[in-house]
């Protein structure tokens, strides 16, 4: 019995350990802001914002994965719930970058009235 509790706690650990270093990654990132990832455009925003969105889903992935014990079932349950939520925030961050682009190019525009869009 005390064996599978030690494997348990491991394993909260090493999760842990994994969220820390995105975490401490991200903040460090957020705080130093390398020019060559915040000036760098790639699909509509920079390479720095994209990081932020990779390392938050990895996080999100392992919460679910470890602490909502997704990983003890079915594979297509699991597959159905992973699938459905990438393809959601995939078109949540498709759908802002478009409409933050057009918001953009309205509110820069100079021969436009700013706040009519």
């Amino acid at each position: 019995m005390a064996h599978a509790h030690e494997s348990h706690t491991k394993r909260i650990w090493t999760v842990f350990g994994i969220l820390s270093i995105i975490t401490i990654v991200e903040v460090a990132l957020g705080i130093l802001k390398p020019e060559s990832l915040h000036t760098t455009n790639f699909l509509g925003t920079s390479l720095l914002n994209w990081i932020f969105i990779i390392l938050t889903l990895v996080k999100a992935y392992y919460i679910v994965w470890a602490f909502m014990h997704m990983e003890g079932e079915n594979k297509w349950f699991r597959r159905s719930i992973v699938w459905t939520v990438c393809f959601l925030i995939l078109y949540l961050v498709t759908i802002l970058l478009i409409e933050s682009t057009h918001i953009f190019e309205v509110m820069n525009h100079t021969g436009t009235i700013k706040w009519n869009f």
